[in-house]
């Protein structure tokens, strides 16, 4: 049985449908600090499946090994945490408080348990902004925000505790920009206020909920001068946290007990904003005015993944489009105009 922490997220839903799809039993919990019950109820429409939910803060350590008291984990996917770079930066200290006591608290819990492997949802905002492009694992690493330090510091208390515990395995999962939906429509990215991400924003423009798009600059070292990121399909990001799985549990050519693999879950390529634009444009027939603004402040010009490493260890590849996402996220909005309320 695989617990699911943070599994009412946006990436932890589309998860759990993809590990419901391949026989996995799943455990659920969640607090709903960004996130909202009827993504529960959702996963559950969509699978034709029921599974155990509890609502819960994962820092709380007599909740949480209620849980593996109640139930025979095998496996952890961590993605239970706040998310919101701007915000870090305000509230730094409820960051470090509640992502980094959330990572000690579960693995404190799963050695108490005897449980053998963790997935953690990491990001690509652990590198450097002065690596070379594409980022590959062995990258410098370096961050500009509370949030991304979060991401570097659970990296190495993972990787430490893995090498003092017997048995003990771990995937470090740095994700590039997820995007798109599932493609019932059902279950997608659900922002509060306006969006921080760029695909969210666009969907939000074009339903008319904004005035306009603000372009963050046009003055990059680019083509066209805006930023580029590597933008990948969540349910390809989903099915990346199946591979992880599946390479933990391998007896050879898997990950061995006592190792943590950092890996990269990304496309190989970067789409600009006015590309992405003009992609979701040309798919949906959506209109999405914008205005070119100054530059943002910690914003670098490129960011896109190399994943070979995934395709090697996890025979992982992403298989949707950038116009795929963009129509599923379409029919996201248009089904789901004020998100899960």
């Amino acid at each position: 049985m695989v617990l699911i922490t943070g599994g009412a997220g946006y990436i932890g839903s589309h998860t759990i449908v993809e590990l419901l799809n391949n026989n996995f039993e799943v455990v659920v919990v969640d607090n709903f600090a960004n996130s909202h019950p009827k993504a529960i109820e959702r996963v559950k429409e969509i699978t034709g499946k029921d599974f155990p939910f509890y609502e819960l803060d994962v820092c709380n350590e007599a909740d949480i090994n209620e849980v593996f008291v109640k139930h025979k984990i095998d496996s952890v996917i961590h993605f239970a945490g706040l998310k919101a770079v701007g915000e870090s930066v305000s509230v730094p200290l409820t960051y470090y408080q509640n992502n980094i006591d959330s990572t000690i608290t579960l693995l404190k819990v799963m050695k108490n348990h005897n449980v053998k492997t963790m997935i953690f949802s990491s990001s690509a905002t652990v590198y450097r902004a002065d690596n070379p492009m594409p980022l590959v694992e062995d990258a410098n690493l370096g961050c500009t925000n509370p949030y991304g330090w979060t991401k570097y510091m659970n990296e190495q208390i993972i990787t430490d505790t893995v090498k003092a515990s017997e048995g003990l395995s771990a995937v470090l999962l740095r994700y590039f920009n997820p995007i798109g939906a599932h493609e019932s429509g059902l279950i997608g990215e659900d922002p509060s206020g306006i969006p921080n991400n760029l695909m969210p924003f666009i969907t939000q423009t074009a339903a008319g909920i904004h005035k306009e798009l603000s372009v963050w600059g046009d003055d990059y070292d680019t083509a066209d001068g805006t930023c580029i990121r590597d933008y990948i399909h969540v349910c390809d990001l989903a099915a990346g946290h199946v591979a992880a799985l599946n390479f933990c549990g391998k007896t050879k050519g898997g990950l061995a007990d006592g190792q943590t693999a950092a890996i990269n879950l990304g496309t190989g390529q970067g789409t600009s904003v006015l590309e992405a634009v003009k992609i979701f444009t040309e798919t949906t027939g959506a209109k999405v005015p914008f205005a070119i603004k100054n530059r943002r402040a910690g914003d670098n010009a490129t960011s896109f993944a190399n994943p070979t490493k995934a395709a090697e260890l996890l025979n992982w590849r992403t298989k949707k489009s950038f116009a795929d996402a963009c129509r599923d996220m379409w029919k996201w909005q248009q089904k789901n105009p004020n998100g899960y309320n």
